[in-house]
């Protein structure tokens, strides 16, 4: 089975590390110091109180590779649609491509069903370029909920979670969705499949829209924006107008605005990864996490006024980064 992890970085280094060392033939696709280690030592990971080593194929030119049965997408979610005519060499006939990123993937619409049924979202989309370059046909959805970090060019961390769940954008349990979730579990990755991963997408964004754009506007870490009593009450006001949102489309919560704050809670002293990528000079994933949701809310009428408020301010806030960089 071939496996190509495009943007091998810390979650795309665990996961095809682990793969290799279950027997998948992985290669990754990345770049700098961090490329370089990986093809003189393998990747180095840090997990479970040992180092794992894995030797796998690197590059930065994806033509080298040839096609491939499976594509994990692991970039920051702002990056994949500068990428995806590098990508075409990877993709074959029976290529499926897997959304391992942040926010609402471009293939949201597709086999949804209802009026918007085959549109795309411009904010993480812009005119319909992973639509058209890497087809909605060939998407798998991936939810990512580990954290890892890379302390070193080659040496990655895994912080924690392993939990991965998969699922075709039409719910149906295929050949090539079953296969990937039996080869993740292998690799001691939780990877169920799910019937309707679009909850699943939304479950995780729904705390991500929030206190990833007010960690970074404040510095804070999950445990203060949770117990604050201004920041929890900002949050609980977005997830509210995001949620109406989401089940305007069909999505269903399976736990209340009240449990998913505290759930983020509970991870503790945590900086989100837009306040990582703010401290680190690096572009911040506003439009995959914030601007889609009020794209989204502009398609059925709602309005989003707490959320147009922090994208807003986040936007300014990037901007003045970037002045000062």
């Amino acid at each position: 089975m071939k496996v190509c992890i495009y943007g091998a970085g810390a979650i795309g280094g665990y996961v095809g590390a682990q793969l290799a060392r279950a027997g998948a033939e992985v290669s990754f696709v990345a770049r700098g110091p961090h490329l370089a280690a990986m093809q003189e030592h393998g990747v180095r990971l840090l997990i479970d109180g040992e180092e794992r080593v894995a030797k796998v194929r690197c590059t930065s030119d994806p033509r080298e590779l040839g096609h491939q049965d499976y594509v994990f997408i692991t970039l920051k979610a702002h990056s994949v649609p500068g990428v995806v005519d590098q990508m075409q060499p990877l993709l074959g006939p029976e290529t499926a491509v897997v959304t391992g990123v942040n926010g609402i993937p471009y293939w949201y619409f597709y086999k949804h069903g209802g009026d918007l049924a085959g549109s795309t979202l411009e904010s993480v989309d812009p005119g319909g370029r992973q639509w058209k370059g890497l087809g909605p046909e060939r998407a798998i959805g991936c939810v990512v909920y580990p954290a890892a970090e890379i302390v070193a060019p080659g040496v990655i961390k895994h912080v924690y979670g392993k939990k991965f769940p998969l699922g075709e954008p039409d719910g149906s349990r295929s050949a090539r969705v079953t296969r990937l979730s039996e080869m993740m579990m292998a690799a001691d990755l939780d990877a169920p499949v799910r019937d309707n991963i679009r909850d699943e997408i939304w479950l995780k964004l729904w705390g991500n829209l929030c206190f990833n754009p007010i960690s970074a506007l404040t510095h804070a870490t999950l445990d203060v924006i949770t117990a604050d009593p201004a920041t929890r009450a900002l949050s609980r006001q977005m997830m509210v107008e995001a949620q109406g949102i989401a089940e305007r489309f069909g999505v269903k919560f399976r736990v209340d605005v009240e449990r998913r704050i505290d759930g983020a809670g509970a991870v503790g002293a945590h900086k989100t990864s837009m306040l990582q990528d703010l401290e680190a000079g690096r572009a911040m994933e506003i439009d995959p996490l914030l601007t889609v949701v009020q794209e989204m809310g502009r398609l059925v009428a709602q309005p989003t006024p707490m959320c147009d408020a922090v994208l807003g301010l986040i936007k300014q806030r990037d901007t003045m980064a970037k002045l000062a960089a």
